[in-house]
């Protein structure tokens, strides 16, 4: 079974991808969301879980917020030494949302503003805050203060996933987030 496994640092990425996913990916590919309970939880449980994968044709797909961590690569690389632990480094790939996922929702306010059913959001995409979020200092923050807290992490990640454009640029790790779960589907179908 051509299966895209997902292992991700918290439950609203679970919730986002639900509804993102099957906009994305071709019919042939399954896909199973695993959340954890936080970026230690994952951390400590990543090496287990895809050891002891079954699917021989799985390709798992690692998500997790850089949060505070000062340096993306050194954070990236201790994801991919325990994908390499686990002796199926070549089935991996290891994505990090800089700085939280709503980095993501803040690329795409027309999203935000459609899921939440609220106007006058997108028009401040122009602004030089939104323009590129992945440099925000806490993105949640941010998401909450613009939605006037109607922005909730699981429900609003639920609703904004259906709405956020594939093809948005403004974030650099939503774009990467998208090509790299494109290359891995291309693999799978070859």
């Amino acid at each position: 079974m051509k299966e895209l496994v997902f292992l991700l640092e918290e439950p609203s990425a679970k919730a986002m991808l639900e509804s993102l996913l099957p906009r994305l990916l071709n019919e042939e590919i399954t896909f199973r969301l695993i959340p954890f309970k936080g970026k230690q939880d994952l951390q400590k449980q990543l090496v287990g879980k895809i050891r002891s994968y079954v699917n021989p044709q799985a390709r798992f797909i690692v998500l997790q917020d850089q949060d505070s961590a000062p340096d993306c690569q050194t954070l990236k690389n201790r994801l991919l030494d325990l994908c390499h632990a686990s002796g199926r480094l070549n089935e991996c790939l290891v994505r990090l949302a800089c700085k939280e996922l709503e980095t993501f929702y803040l690329a795409d306010l027309q999203a935000v503003e459609q899921a939440l059913g609220m106007t006058g959001i997108a028009n401040r995409q122009q602004t030089e805050k939104f323009r590129s979020p992945d440099r925000l200092g806490s993105p949640s923050h941010e998401l909450k203060t613009l939605t006037k807290d109607r922005y909730e992490k699981v429900a609003g990640s639920r609703a904004i996933g259906k709405c956020l454009q594939l093809d948005n640029g403004r974030s650099p790790s939503f774009r990467n987030l998208v090509g790299g779960i494109r290359r891995m589907e291309s693999e799978l179908l070859t």
